[in-house]
């Protein structure tokens, strides 16, 4: 316990130089998708691999992909017997447009109040940095109760292209007892959550072809298909009146809702009240049949991500655009396949699309649901963990979001993960003024001290 004690001490004792390295990796605009920021990922990178020396992890290593690099590191000194820790982060970050709706230069950190705002404050650079500062100080105050291995790559918000081959191709280096996983969040403030359940993602952009170039719409409007009118009807009939998705075979293989879990779900207390506020929104909509907790944790989606064509200036300019391109997402529930969704919307346009256009489909990404044992040793002690802090039971949830790594990891790496984070659903992630309340924050670093202490 003087341990423990001493290694939270130590924590608050370096609160200003754990947000201080925050801010520096913050500073970095490491975009992931962006090809011209393809230097910044390599510094951020970088700067991390000289942090985690620094600490006192040992091969510290990076490995190049066919994109942007994996961040490897050990610290193998506990006993044998001892559960190893795979602690999973993502270094990269979502683009900033809309750039006009930022207060602030997404890549200058600001502190107002209780919050910090900068792109990848929530997602996930802070929670990353939580992990680093909990090792930190017990590593400072003492020896450190189980073995760590650490994998952090570049490429999560854009689908981890490259994440899986080198899970195959690493397997040994990477066997480990279970995943700390720090990418999810909490319902609340005070609402320490765990969360075991995750959606799948399959995502796609559309392309529509009309004429070979634009064309005056008095000369030829009403002769010509409009390629933009084509990819709006086409989208238009993906949903019937219920709200449920259109694709062929699209609900053949979803798990339904247990009576036992719709009760779990609904002790959340995450009604239409709560969405309306922190969305802004008239009314919530969706599914019929469902509650809002139910469609956003444990029923698919399918969403239009953005659309594109012809003149969007400003004042009018008269014409028929050559094409229209819509990016389109699928989130997907056990026991759904994305490549198997593919295939699904591949039926879907060819049987709906009419004889005057040309169209092409692409998916740009996958990754597969995903149920966590909330029974294994590690996960309560992260239980026990957040119950210390907040002097409170954590609520256990499915979350809406997708993080492809963990069934990545049960398939590949036969383990486990315990999914946890520290951001809060008014963080406004991949949105304008991304921010990170820092009280919370610092009690997760709190958290994870406890969490890695349990475990001895």
């Amino acid at each position: 316990m003087i341990m423990r004690n001493e290694a939270l001490n130590y924590a608050h004792e370096n609160e200003s130089r754990f947000l201080a390295f925050l801010n520096q990796i913050l500073e970095i605009p490491s975009i992931s998708t962006s090809p011209e920021n393809a230097p910044d990922m390599g510094k951020c990178a970088e700067i991390l691999i000289k942090k985690m020396k620094s600490m006192g992890l040992e091969h510290v290593q990076l490995f190049s992909t066919a994109r942007h690099p994996i961040i490897y590191a050990d610290f193998i000194h506990a006993d044998q017997n001892k559960p190893t820790i795979l602690i999973y982060g993502h270094y990269d970050v979502q683009p900033v447009d809309p750039i006009d709706l930022w207060i602030t230069d997404p890549f200058s950190p600001r502190v107002d109040g209780d919050y910090l705002f900068a792109r990848g404050a929530s997602d996930m650079k802070g929670q990353l940095v939580a992990c680093l500062a909990a090792i930190e100080s017990i590593f400072n105050t003492g020896e450190f109760p189980v073995n760590l291995k650490f994998i952090f790559e570049g490429e999560e918000e854009i689908g981890s292209p490259n994440l899986k081959a080198f899970l195959i191709d690493h397997k040994e280096l990477l066997k480990a007892t279970v995943a700390l996983n720090p990418d999810t969040g909490m319902i609340g403030v005070d609402l320490p959550t765990i969360v075991y359940g995750l959606r799948g993602l399959s995502y796609f952009e559309i392309r529509i072809f009309g004429p070979d170039h634009d064309l005056h719409s008095g000369v030829f409007g009403g002769i010509v298909h409009n390629p933009a009118q084509v990819l709006i009807d086409l989208i238009s009939k993906m949903h019937d009146s219920d709200g449920r998705i259109t694709l062929p075979h699209f609900y053949d293989e979803v798990m339904p809702l247990a009576e036992s879990e719709k009760a779990e779900l609904k002790r959340l207390n995450l009604d239409d009240a709560y969405y309306k506020s922190q969305t802004g929104v008239i009314n919530t909509w969706g599914e019929k049949g469902y509650t809002s907790i139910e469609r956003i944790g444990a029923r698919p989606t399918l969403e239009v991500n953005g659309f594109l064509s012809g003149f969007t200036g400003v004042g009018a300019k008269t014409i028929i655009p050559a094409k229209a391109m819509a990016k389109i997402s699928t989130r997907l529930v056990p026991n759904q396949d994305p490549e198997k969704v593919h295939k699904q919307l591949i039926e879907f346009i060819t049987a709906n699309i009419p004889n005057t256009v040309r169209w092409e489909l692409e998916m740009l990404s996958g990754g597969h649901p995903s149920f966590s044992d909330v029974t294994i040793p590690e996960t309560i002690a992260l239980s026990k963990a957040l119950e210390t802090v907040w002097n409170k039971k954590p609520i256990y949830k499915r979350e809406g979001g997708s993080v492809p790594v963990v069934a990545d990891m049960q398939q590949i790496l036969g383990i486990d993960s315990v999914l946890t984070g520290f951001g809060l659903p008014d963080d406004n992630i991949h949105s304008p003024n991304e921010r990170l309340h820092l009280p919370t924050w610092h009690k997760g670093i709190d958290a994870l001290i406890h969490f890695f202490m349990n475990l001895e």
